[in-house]
C-alpha cells in the first residue's frame, strides 16, 4: 500500500513551508508590541500545526453504531421548526444543541458550555501567561461558546456592506484590536486511553492561537471553516484526575480579515462547535464518495477514494451503503445495498496516495431536491483479525450534475433553480446556530417554493448541509472570500492578482471543498463573492476542477463571464439584459443569477416580470435572491423592551445603516408580504388561461402530482358560488393537461349567475404530510378572471329618498343626508367633519396626496433616487391653496360642491392643479370627481389619489380587491382578488425600518365602520379602475420621521389614502431608481372618480352595500340591502325568507349580508 503523504498535505506543507520554519519564534510573539512582527498580520502565515481539512468525522465504534446515529439523527421534520427560539433563551439552546449534535457518539466530547472569559484591548494587553495552567481565572466573567462576544456585551457589534471597519492597509489591521481570551478544562475519559486525541474548532472569528496545559498547539485563520490540532501529547492521562487546561487568544482582526468583507455583521470568537476527538493509531482520516450514472440511470458506479491518517499494509478497509431510510425494523445492518472492493494501484488516479474502493448499486434512488434520496455510507476500518479499529459514515445521495448547451442539468435534466441567497443570522446569538432555527429556515423555504440556496458568502455549520440533504435543497456552497473594500481603493493592488494572497485564498476553496465534498446537496462550488478577478482565481477554478470535476465552478467576479465560471451568475441584471445573453448564440453557458430581487424592506416588485422571461426563454435557468433574512440585532431600548438593531445602533462606526435588512423575513423569520409573491412565481404547477382552454402544467422534473389534489372555487364579485375536487389524470413531470373551461365543473355556476366579474381559482394541495410539509398545504394557486358576462342585469340602489338638507353659516357649510351630517368648509376646500347617526366618522377630509413614505428603494440612487427627486420638487413638503368654489343646489336630492385646488410648495406654486368636484345625494350618497393636472417637468409621482382622516374607533377594515397581504402595482400576482376583512393594527406591515407599507392593490370597494357598525364605504366609480388602498394609524409623515418601526407614534386618527395610481416598488436593486415603466405613474392630466356612503349601527336605514360590479355606460351600480325596523322586528329588504330567519338572528356587528350563491345565481329573489 502507499505509504507517502497525500497530495492534499504535501500542498498544505509547500504552501507554508517558509513559515513553519520560523513558526516557534512567531508564537513567542502572540503579544507583540508595536514595531514586532505579529503572526497575525501575515498573509504567508495562516496555520500551524493545523491539520489538513477533511470532511467531518463522527469517530463510530461499530458499523451499527454508525447506522443508529444516522437513523435518529435523520428523525427531523417540520415539527421541529416549531421548536426554534429566537430570544433569550437560544442562548441556553445553543449550548444544548451543541452537545445534542454528537450525542451517542463514543469518541467524541462536546466542549460547548460556559468558559472563563477575558477582553483585551489588543494582543498587547492580555493577561501575561493566561494560557498557563496555574493561571486564576476566577474573576474572570463567563461567556457561553459556541458564541460571539458581542452578542454577550463585549465590545460592540459592526455592519458594513463594503468598507472595511478598519484602515485599508493591507495585511496590517489596527493596534487596537479586541482580543478574546478563553479559558476551559476537561478530563479524558479512561476509556480513550491508548488513543490519539484530537481538538476540534468548527469555527472561530477571525484567528486564534490555542495551548494545552500552557503549551502551544495551534493557531488558524479562516472564520468559517474547522481548524484541527493533535493534542495527544499534551493532555494528561486518560482517566486522570487532572484537569487539562485549554486556553484560546481570539484576534478580532487578522490579514484574513482582508478576504472576509461580507456585507453582514462583524461578529467574533469561537461561534461554532468545539469538540474533542479521540481516534485509534491508525485511523480513517479522510473518504471521497463519487457516483457515476449509467444512461438511463438505471445503475450507479460507485467509487470511494479513503485515506489513512497512518498508512499501514496491516489493515483492511470496507465501504458499505446501505439504505436505512426505507427500513421499518431494528436490524439496520440489513439494509445494506451494495460493498465495494478495495482497488489495486494501478487504477487510482494520478499523483493519489489512499486507497480506492469501486462497486455498483443497480436501480438506484436518485437524489435531487425534489426527491432527496438517501444512502448511507460507512467506511471501516478492521485489523487483521477483523476487529474494527475506526468506523466513518456519512450521508450520501447518488445524482450526476452535468452540463448540456445552456444548460444545467441534474440528473439529465436543466433544473430550475428558484433559489435564495441566506446568511447565517440569529437575532440573539449571532452567527451561532441552532438546529431547530436551521429546520424553520427550511421548512419556511420549502413552504414557499424555494428549492435552491447559496451560502452566502462563506461555509456554513456543517449540520445545515446535512438537512440540506435531507430536506432537499440545491446548494451553492461558496468559499470564505470576499474583498469588496477594495473596490474603494486605488492605492492597494487587488489580493486577487497578488502572489502572496494566493496561499490564503487557496486554502480557503481547499478547506471548503474537502469538508463538504460528500454533500449530495451541493451542485456547484462557488470561489467567493464581490473579490474582483485576477490569476489567483483561475488558480482556484483550476484546483477545483481538478479535485472534484462532477459539480460546476460558480464564480460572478470579472464580470460573471470570465473562465473561471461555468455558469453566467451575474447579480442584479435587469432582465431584458438576461434574455439578451441567453439568446447570444456564442454563449454556451446557462444563465443562473447569483443575487437578484433585493428584498430590502418593502420591495420584490418586479419579480413576476423576471420569471415570466426565465419560464419562456431557453438558457434563462433561474436564480437566487437576496436574501433570505433580515439582519437585524435584537438590542434594548430605553424603556425596557427591545428591537431589532442595524448599522450604527450598536455605535458602531463606520456603518452602513439598514443595508443589512435585506430579508424576505423577518429576524425571527416572520415572513416578509413579498414571500408570498416568491412562492407564487416559484410554484412547480402553473395554471394557465388562452383561448378558452385551461392549461395545468407540472413543470417538475422527477415528481409527478400523484401526491396532490386539485381544487378549484368560483367566486362573483367576491361571492363564493361553487367548488369542489378538480378531477384531473396524474401529470407526470415536465407535462401539462389542457380544459376547455366551458367543460369544466365550475361552467354552469358561471352560466346561471349574474355577476359582474368572476375568478376561478385553481388550487393543489399535498394530500399527505412530507419530511418539510404538512398534509393540506397549498403547493400552487392561480386564480384566474373569466370572460365578462353578457348579460349581466342592471341593479339600481334600492334608497329612501329624503330631502336634502344644507346650510351654510361662516363659511361652514353643513349638509345633512339620511343618517349623516357633514360639515364642509368652504374656506379650504374639504371635509371639516363627517358623522353618521350622531358618531364621528371622518374627522379631516377629503384632500389630494401625490406623496409617500419613502421606502428603501426610493431612496435608492443617491441624486438619481426617486426620494431625492421628490425632495427637490418639495413633494414630501406641499400645501394646498383654495383658488376657489362653487356651491350648486341641483335639485331637493342633489348639491354639488367644486373646489379648485393650487398644490404649492415654498419653491414652487402650481405643482398640480386639482378640480374636486362632490355630488352630494340626500341617499347619503358622495360622489367625487377627481382632476388632476401635474406640472408635465415634475418627476414620476409616488401616488395619485386622496387622503381623508377616520376617527381612530372606525378600526375594522373590509374590502373586495386584491389581499390579503400587503401587495403593490407591481408585486400583486400572488395576491388574489376577494372579500377581505381586517383592523387597522393588522394592515400595518412592521419593517424594521418604516416607510410605505400596508397598501392592498385593485381594490374595489372599501367599508371603514367602528365595533357597532357605524362607517363609511368607498368604491371606485363610473369607468375609474380599481384603487390602490392604505389605512394605517401612522401618518405618512411619521412614517419618514421614524428610523425603527417601534419609534413610530399613532396619530389620533386613522390617514387613509384611495390612490387612483400608485408606483411601485422596485427591487431590481435598492441603489438604483428601477421601477419598471409600467408600473411608474408619470406627471399627465388624470380623472376619476370615488363614491362614498356612510352607514350607521341602527336598523332604520342602509346598513351595508355590497357592489355587484355591474359594468353600465355610465358607470358601476350595486346592490343596497337595506334593513328596516317593522314593528319592533328586523325585516331584511333584498333577502329572500331563508337568508332573512339566518341573519335576523345576528347581532349588527357580526352581519354578513353578503347575498348567497343562489341568490347571486337568481337576483330576481334580491327583490
Amino acid at each position: 500500500m502507499p505509504t507517502s503523504a497525500t497530495t492534499q498535505t504535501v500542498l498544505s506543507r509547500m504552501m507554508a513551508s517558509s513559515a513553519t520554519m520560523a513558526a516557534s519564534n512567531k508564537l513567542i510573539n502572540v503579544n507583540a508590541s508595536n514595531g514586532d512582527y505579529k503572526v497575525w498580520e501575515d498573509p504567508s502565515f495562516i496555520k500551524w500545526r493545523k491539520r489538513d481539512s477533511h470532511v467531518s468525522l463522527h469517530c463510530h465504534d461499530s458499523v451499527e453504531g454508525s447506522l443508529k446515529y444516522w437513523y435518529e439523527r435523520n428523525k427531523v421534520d417540520v415539527l421541529v421548526s416549531k421548536s426554534a427560539i429566537w430570544d433569550d433563551d437560544a442562548v441556553s439552546g445553543s449550548i444544548e444543541c451543541a452537545k445534542c449534535w454528537v450525542q451517542d457518539l463514543p469518541f467524541v466530547k462536546s466542549l460547548s458550555g460556559y468558559w472563563k472569559f477575558f477582553l483585551a484591548q489588543s494582543p498587547a494587553t492580555t493577561p501575561p501567561n493566561f494560557h498557563d495552567t496555574v493561571f486564576q481565572d476566577s474573576t474572570w466573567e463567563s461567556i457561553p461558546v459556541p458564541s460571539n462576544w458581542q452578542m454577550h456585551g463585549f465590545d460592540r457589534p459592526i455592519y458594513t456592506n463594503i468598507i472595511y471597519p478598519f484602515p485599508l492597509d493591507p495585511p496590517h489591521v489596527p493596534d487596537d484590536n479586541p482580543t478574546g481570551c478563553y479559558r476551559t478544562y476537561f478530563h479524558l475519559p479512561k476509556e480513550w486511553e491508548g488513543r490519539r486525541i484530537l481538538l476540534h474548532f468548527e469555527a472561530v472569528d477571525s484567528a486564534f492561537h490555542v495551548w494545552i496545559n500552557g503549551a502551544p498547539v495551534g493557531y488558524s485563520q479562516d472564520s468559517r471553516l474547522p481548524a484541527e490540532f493533535e493534542i495527544t501529547e499534551f493532555c494528561h492521562e486518560c482517566g486522570s484526575d487532572k484537569k487539562n487546561v485549554v486556553a484560546v487568544q481570539v484576534y478580532r482582526w487578522s490579514d484574513g480579515s482582508y478576504l472576509e468583507d461580507q456585507d453582514h455583521w462583524w461578529l467574533s470568537g469561537i461561534h461554532r462547535d468545539v469538540l474533542l476527538l479521540s481516534k485509534p493509531k491508525v485511523f480513517i482520516a479522510d473518504y471521497f464518495f463519487k457516483s457515476n450514472l449509467a444512461e438511463k440511470c438505471s445503475y450507479a458506479d460507485l467509487e470511494v477514494e479513503v485515506i489513512l491518517d497512518k498508512p499501514t499494509t496491516d489493515v483492511k478497509i470496507e465501504v458499505t451503503l446501505f439504505d436505512i431510510n426505507t427500513n421499518e425494523s431494528t436490524n439496520l445492518l440489513s439494509t445494506n445495498v451494495a460493498c465495494l472492493d478495495i482497488q489495486q494501484p494501478p487504477h487510482y488516479p494520478l499523483g493519489f496516495h489512499g486507497y480506492k474502493l469501486a462497486g455498483k448499486l443497480h436501480n438506484p434512488k436518485l437524489w435531487s431536491a425534489e426527491n432527496p434520496n438517501l444512502y448511507t455510507l460507512v467506511v471501516s476500518l478492521k485489523d487483521s483479525s477483523g476487529n474494527i479499529i475506526d468506523c466513518e459514515s456519512c450521508q450520501v445521495g447518488i445524482r450526476q450534475v452535468s452540463k448540456a448547451h445552456k444548460q444545467l442539468l441534474v440528473n439529465g435534466h436543466p433544473v430550475i433553480i428558484r433559489g435564495v441567497n441566506r446568511h447565517e443570522h440569529h437575532p440573539r446569538i449571532g452567527k451561532t446556530n441552532i438546529e431547530s432555527c436551521m429546520v424553520k429556515d427550511l421548512v419556511l423555504m420549502k413552504e414557499h417554493n424555494i428549492n435552491a440556496v447559496r451560502n452566502s458568502h462563506y461555509p456554513q455549520h456543517q449540520r445545515w448541509y446535512e438537512l440540506c440533504d435531507l430536506f432537499g435543497m440545491y446548494m451553492i456552497d461558496e468559499a470564505n472570500i470576499e474583498t469588496h473594500g477594495f473596490d474603494l481603493s486605488k492605492d492597494f493592488k487587488h489580493p486577487s492578482k497578488e502572489p502572496n494572497w494566493a496561499t490564503s485564498m487557496l486554502d480557503r476553496v481547499i478547506g471548503m471543498v474537502e469538508r463538504d465534498k460528500n454533500h449530495a446537496c451541493i451542485i456547484s462550488w462557488s470561489l467567493g463573492n464581490e473579490a474582483s478577478y485576477g490569476p489567483n482565481h483561475a488558480a482556484l477554478a483550476g484546483w477545483i476542477r481538478g479535485k472534484d470535476p462532477s459539480r460546476v465552478v460558480h464564480y460572478e467576479g470579472g464580470g460573471s463571464r470570465t473562465s473561471s465560471t461555468d455558469i453566467i451568475c451575474p447579480m442584479y441584471m435587469r432582465i431584458w439584459d438576461c434574455v439578451k445573453i441567453a439568446n447570444d448564440p456564442n454563449e454556451p453557458r446557462p444563465l443562473i443569477l447569483c443575487e437578484y430581487s433585493h428584498a430590502m424592506g418593502n420591495s420584490n416588485g418586479n419579480i413576476h416580470e423576471y420569471w415570466e422571461a426565465i419560464d419562456r426563454t431557453f438558457g434563462l435557468q433561474g436564480g437566487f435572491i437576496w436574501d433570505w433574512v433580515d439582519q437585524g440585532l435584537l438590542k434594548e431600548s430605553g424603556n425596557g423592551g427591545k428591537y431589532w438593531a442595524y448599522g450604527g445602533d450598536f455605535g458602531d462606526t463606520p456603518n452602513d445603516l439598514n443595508f443589512c435588512l435585506n430579508g424576505l423575513v423577518w429576524p425571527d423569520r416572520t415572513p416578509h408580504p413579498a414571500l408570498h409573491e416568491v412562492k407564487y412565481c416559484y410554484q412547480p404547477i402553473k395554471i394557465s388561461f388562452t383561448n378558452g382552454v385551461i392549461k395545468i402544467t407540472n413543470t417538475n422534473f422527477f415528481q409527478t402530482t400523484k401526491e396532490l389534489e386539485f381544487n378549484w372555487a368560483i367566486e362573483g364579485d367576491g361571492c363564493k358560488l361553487d367548488s369542489g375536487i378538480l378531477d384531473l389524470p396524474t401529470l407526470d413531470p415536465q407535462s401539462s393537461y389542457d380544459i376547455k373551461w366551458e367543460s369544466g365543473q365550475w361552467y354552469s355556476s358561471w352560466t346561471s349567475s349574474y355577476f359582474a366579474e368572476a375568478f376561478l381559482t385553481i388550487t393543489a394541495k399535498l394530500l399527505g404530510p412530507t419530511r418539510s410539509l404538512q398534509s393540506g398545504h397549498v403547493v400552487s394557486s392561480q386564480q384566474l378572471e373569466l370572460p365578462m358576462k353578457k348579460n349581466s342585469i342592471t341593479l339600481v340602489p334600492k334608497t329612501k329618498e329624503t330631502m336634502l338638507n344644507w346650510e351654510t353659516v361662516d363659511h361652514k357649510l353643513t349638509i345633512r343626508q339620511n343618517i349623516s351630517e357633514i360639515i364642509f368648509n368652504t374656506e379650504s376646500g374639504a371635509i371639516e367633519s363627517w358623522m353618521v347617526e350622531g358618531v364621528p366618522v371622518m374627522l379631516k377630509g377629503i384632500t389630494p396626496c401625490f406623496w409617500r413614505a419613502p421606502t428603501d428603494n426610493d431612496k435608492g440612487g443617491e441624486a438619481d433616487s426617486y426620494f431625492t427627486k421628490w425632495k427637490a420638487a418639495n413633494f414630501d413638503n406641499t400645501h394646498l391653496n383654495k383658488e376657489n368654489s362653487t356651491v350648486k343646489n341641483i335639485s331637493d336630492h342633489l348639491l354639488e360642491v367644486t373646489v379648485t385646488y393650487s398644490v404649492d410648495s415654498e419653491k414652487s406654486n402650481g405643482l398640480f392643479k386639482v378640480d374636486m368636484k362632490y355630488s352630494f345625494h340626500s341617499s347619503g350618497d358622495v360622489v367625487l370627481v377627481c382632476n388632476v393636472n401635474p406640472k408635465p417637468d415634475l418627476p414620476p409621482l409616488p401616488r395619485v389619489g386622496v387622503e381623508f382622516h377616520l376617527e381612530k374607533s372606525i378600526n375594522n377594515v373590509k374590502w373586495y380587491g386584491r389581499g390579503p397581504f400587503e401587495c403593490y402595482p407591481d408585486r400583486k400576482a400572488a395576491a388574489h382578488v376577494g372579500l377581505y376583512e381586517k383592523t387597522v393594527d393588522e394592515m400595518h406591515v412592521p419593517y424594521i425600518v418604516p416607510g410605505e407599507c400596508s397598501g392592498r392593490a385593485d381594490v374595489r370597494w372599501v367599508a371603514f365602520q367602528n365595533k357597532e357598525g357605524s362607517g363609511i364605504f368607498a368604491s371606485i366609480y363610473s369607468n375609474s379602475p380599481p384603487m390602490q388602498l392604505n389605512a394605517s394609524y401612522y401618518s405618512t409623515a411619521e412614517l419618514h420621521r421614524a428610523t425603527h418601526n417601534e419609534e413610530l407614534v399613532k396619530g389620533d386618527d386613522i390617514e387613509v389614502h384611495l390612490d387612483h395610481k400608485h408606483m411601485g416598488v422596485g427591487g431590481d436593486d435598492s441603489w438604483t431608481p428601477c421601477v419598471h415603466d409600467t408600473y411608474m405613474v408619470p406627471p399627465l392630466p388624470c380623472t376619476f372618480a370615488i363614491r362614498l356612503f356612510p352607514f350607521g349601527c341602527g336598523f332604520e336605514h342602509i346598513d351595508l352595500r355590497l357592489q355587484l360590479f355591474i359594468p353600465l355606460k355610465l358607470g358601476f351600480r350595486w346592490l343596497i340591502l337595506t334593513v328596516k325596523k317593522v314593528e319592533g322586528q328586523e325585516s331584511l329588504s333584498g333577502m329572500n325568507s331563508s337568508n332573512r330567519k339566518s341573519i335576523a338572528s345576528k347581532p349588527p356587528n357580526s352581519l354578513d349580508l353578503r347575498p348567497s350563491s343562489h341568490e347571486l345565481r337568481n337576483p330576481q329573489t334580491l327583490f
